[in-house]
């Protein structure tokens, strides 16, 4: 291993370990693992399914909107990786998409029409308890190393910790709060996103990027501010006018010509 590649993974785990100890925001601390994931991972997106208390599961975080997309038509279609792994709680491998027509018909079709050509699943469990999965795309046909795959399951583990808390691990009635105030921030996410993609003229990815820019900015919890939006409490546009300020910020001054 690189030098420069075990730098990354401490990073990774730094980071969910420090989100745990100060109780961080869910979605972010999610979000953060779906964007760690691409960047450690032999793998080109990522996305991750939580299960509510009837064991539906639902998206919650993902590194693109490409991986959204596919994994909100995985859900509609009730087939593929995710779904599996949820259900059986061990890590699901497909390195060459194109072979699992049989298993999954319409989920194999959209993911290669996405450009992905293999996924992996690893469960999000916490002692018996399963969670939901983590599910990785790959852009090219192959196994997922052995290493990556114990590092992806690895991080899921530490996830699943965060995501209920260590003192809280034998109460069911918090693990099941936890995960509904998961499941509900991430519609509240996605109804922001849509109100400032739709006032500031952006793609989806872009209007998340500019929401997490204002939250880390100003130090306040993704959500948080998500929710004002929703609520009106926030004008969208006082979001899209920092974004426009940092970007200035950024932009790096040219020197008048003779």
């Amino acid at each position: 291993m690189s030098p420069t590649r075990e730098r990354e993974i401490i990073a990774a785990f730094v980071s969910l370990a420090t989100s745990l100890a100060d109780g961080d925001d869910v979605v972010e601390l999610l979000t953060g693992l779906t964007t760690d994931c691409v960047r450690l991972l032999d793998v080109t997106a990522a996305g991750l399914l939580l299960a509510d208390t009837n064991g539906v599961l639902h998206l919650v975080a993902a590194s693109s909107e490409e991986a959204t997309t596919l994994e909100l038509f995985q859900l509609q279609r009730a087939e593929g990786p995710c779904l599996d792994c949820y259900h059986s709680g061990d890590a699901v491998s497909a390195p060459d998409l194109s072979d699992t027509t049989h298993r999954w018909p319409h989920f194999a079709l959209a993911a290669e029409r996405a450009g992905y050509a293999s996924v992996h699943a690893v469960p999000l469990r916490l002692r018996d308890r399963v969670l939901g999965a983590l599910n990785l795309f790959g852009a090219e046909a192959g196994p997922l190393g052995t290493a990556d795959l114990e590092l992806a399951q690895a991080l899921a583990h530490v996830a699943s910790v965060a995501l209920v808390q260590e003192k809280a691990a034998a109460d069911k009635d918090l693990i099941v709060s936890q995960l509904n105030t998961a499941l509900t921030s991430r519609i509240v996410l996605e109804q922001a996103k849509g109100v400032l993609a739709h006032r500031g003229d952006l793609d989806m990815e872009e209007a998340f990027a500019v929401l997490r820019g204002y939250a880390r900015d100003c130090n306040e919890r993704l959500t948080d501010v998500a929710g004002a939006i929703v609520a009106r409490t926030l004008s969208p546009n006082v979001i899209l006018e920092h974004a426009a300020e940092r970007a200035h910020r950024r932009t790096p001054r040219q020197s008048p010509k003779p």
